[in-house]
């Protein structure tokens, strides 16, 4: 059995409502050509309200070659994925001492939103003391649902390392692939949804020496289930050009939920021999206002399971694979609110794929 031990949270530089980005929006996209003034009410309709940025207002207005960017990715991935991580293993309302970071035996590094090799976590554990010996897994190109696939990858190895723990740290820095030039719809939309964030997970294994600086009740991963729809390829991704990552983001992705996602719930609940109603909440991966609704629509679901997705979204907006993290850390707050009953974690991304965790709170 894996527990998930604790979460920890970076925080950026920079915040800015959806208001002032709307303007600032307003203002690089004012080119006559563009569709902005056809579709900035998404901006109005996303239900964010806040988002944090890696860079101040003024950079975004500035023209910036892929080797910039990346630059000022490599450096601050580097700086908040280690406040997340000693966040993560001081957390005193998860735990009740500090991981020490020679606990750690493996790290599974998620990002998609800049390049670095060797991986990020190679200059990570220069600044920390892991052990020389620790496992390392970077992933990348998960996009959104990143976060979720980072926690089964981890989940899997414990089920064969019971005494093992590992470290899931979720980078992105999605303002600084922002194409000012680009005016098309996927680019404007995307500018009115996604921000910056940081996080990291600490998974431990039920033989874990480390289980005992967890509190009493703590959230422990049942099963896991990955799908990858094929001949989506298409649906959400990047586009490689001169100035960086150009965003691909088709608007079919709402409605994946009612096909692709919803035939993969259903199939996994059926492995499990459960019935929606056994889920008491859904830590669901908020890709958007309409994917939160369409979650909804689904299974006829009662909005107050999702109710941490949501206000994720509005207070930061979609992080990309760092967010359901963000969704996860709320839900652990509360504790073992829902009597021991089973909670499903879940997010959407590209491939076009669906990754979910079964989930429950045990002693």
């Amino acid at each position: 059995m894996s527990y998930i031990a604790s979460i920890g949270l970076a925080e950026l530089p920079y915040k800015m409502n959806q208001h002032d980005i709307k303007v600032l929006s307003k203002e690089i996209f004012s080119n006559k050509k563009s569709p902005f003034k056809h579709v900035m009410s998404v901006f109005d309709n996303a239900k964010i309200n806040e988002r944090q940025l890696s860079a101040p207002s003024s950079w975004y207005k500035e023209n910036h070659s892929f080797n910039e960017r990346n630059d000022l990715y490599h450096s601050l991935a580097i700086e908040y994925s280690l406040h997340a991580i000693d966040h993560c293993l001081k957390n005193k309302q998860l735990l009740n001492g500090e991981i020490p970071y020679e606990a750690i035996d493996m790290i599974i590094y998620i990002s998609s939103t800049g390049i670095s090799t060797p991986s990020i976590d190679t200059y990570i554990m220069n600044e920390r003391p892991f052990k020389s010996s620790v496992i390392r897994m970077p992933l990348w190109g998960l996009g959104c649902a990143g976060g979720a696939m980072g926690l089964s990858r981890a989940f899997e190895w414990i089920q064969l390392h019971k005494d093992k723990t590992a470290l899931i740290i979720c980078c992105e820095l999605c303002s600084l692939t922002f194409q000012k030039d680009d005016q098309s719809i996927s680019n404007i939309v995307g500018t009115a949804l996604f921000g910056d964030g940081v996080a990291a997970a600490l998974v431990v294994g039920e033989d874990s020496p480390y289980k005992k600086y967890c509190k009493k009740e703590k959230m422990k991963i049942r099963h896991t289930s990955s799908w990858t729809e094929k001949g989506t390829t298409n649906i959400m991704g990047w586009e490689l050009i001169n100035s960086g990552f150009k965003v691909i983001f088709n608007k079919r992705i709402p409605k994946l939920v009612q096909t692709l996602w919803k035939k993969h719930v259903g199939k996994f609940l059926n492995e499990q021999k459960l019935l929606v109603e056994d889920i008491a909440t859904f830590i669901a991966h908020p890709g958007g206002r309409k994917v939160l609704e369409e979650m909804e629509m689904a299974f006829s679901l009662d909005p107050y399971k999702l109710t941490h997705s949501y206000d994720v979204l509005y207070d930061h907006g979609n992080m990309s694979s760092v967010t359901v993290l963000y969704v996860l850390a709320r839900r652990m707050l509360e504790g073992n609110k829902y009597q021991n009953k089973n909670e499903i974690i879940c997010a959407l991304g590209p491939g076009f794929s669906s990754e979910l965790l079964l989930v429950e709170w045990g002693r």
